[in-house]
């Protein structure tokens, strides 16, 4: 098969080669998501098959999430007490959105680059996972920080759940900005998934947001951390 793969690379130009890569990726996805949406909660396991497969089909493997992360989005939105919010959008909004719907509950997605809500907004169109709520748009500057700039004004007041897996952590502030921003709405019971808890800033926002928003967290994880926080105090939360 090695040999193969070199013979075709060696006679097939870079362009054919992506395009026929991009095809496999999007065949591999394709069969996975059919497995998915069978049965969800039989996938929700590190290590599954059919996650690994997304992962890979989905063609993000060095910016996406692994399947840990991922196993928490699924199993966390299968009891959320409450809407879900996720900062920053990828395979998780399809999965996670797919969960919301058959929950009945609303997704709501802040993403700020057009590329990835484009891709993100279409493939939700082809499985008809109407549950979630893609709210595109640049960051803010709100002075110490800049972040997302949510439709406050129509979105619920209490979320159940939140992943947080944006804006990027070369961001000014990182991702602190959902304490500041969304705190009022980070009720008593609210789990928040914070990824990428392998890397200082994101430790130092973790502890940030336990004294800011009266929560406790640990971290978990194996090959790639996250920080699991739960919100005990809602009189902690503050808003911009």
């Amino acid at each position: 098969m090695s040999q193969l793969r070199a013979i075709a690379k060696s006679l097939l130009p870079l362009r054919v080669r992506r395009s026929l890569r991009g095809a496999y990726r999007g065949f591999v996805f394709r069969r996975a998501m059919r497995k998915f949406l069978r049965a969800p909660d039989s996938c929700a396991q590190p290590g599954n098959p059919v996650l690994s497969r997304l992962i890979y089909g989905w063609g993000n493997e060095s910016w996406s999430a692994d399947d840990d992360y991922v196993v928490a989005c699924i199993e966390h939105a299968s009891v959320s007490i409450g809407p879900i919010l996720e900062c920053g959008s990828g395979l998780s909004t399809i999965l996670v959105g797919l969960v919301a719907k058959r929950r009945g509950l609303d997704h709501w997605v802040l993403e700020h680059t057009p590329e990835w809500a484009s891709k993100v907004r279409t493939c939700l169109n082809r499985y008809a996972i109407d549950s979630v709520v893609l709210c595109e748009g640049p960051l803010r500057d709100y002075g110490e920080f800049s972040w997302y700039d949510p439709p406050l004004e129509s979105m619920p007041d209490n979320f159940g759940t939140v992943i947080c897996d944006g804006p990027p952590g070369s961001t000014k502030g990182g991702r602190y900005g959902l304490a500041a921003v969304m705190g009022k709405r980070l009720g008593p019971g609210c789990v928040i998934l914070l990824d990428d808890a392998g890397r200082d800033e994101e430790t130092a926002i973790a502890e940030r947001w336990e004294a800011e928003l009266g929560a406790h967290s640990e971290t978990l994880g194996h090959a790639k951390p996250y920080v699991r926080m739960t919100v005990k105090d809602k009189e902690h939360g503050n808003t911009a």
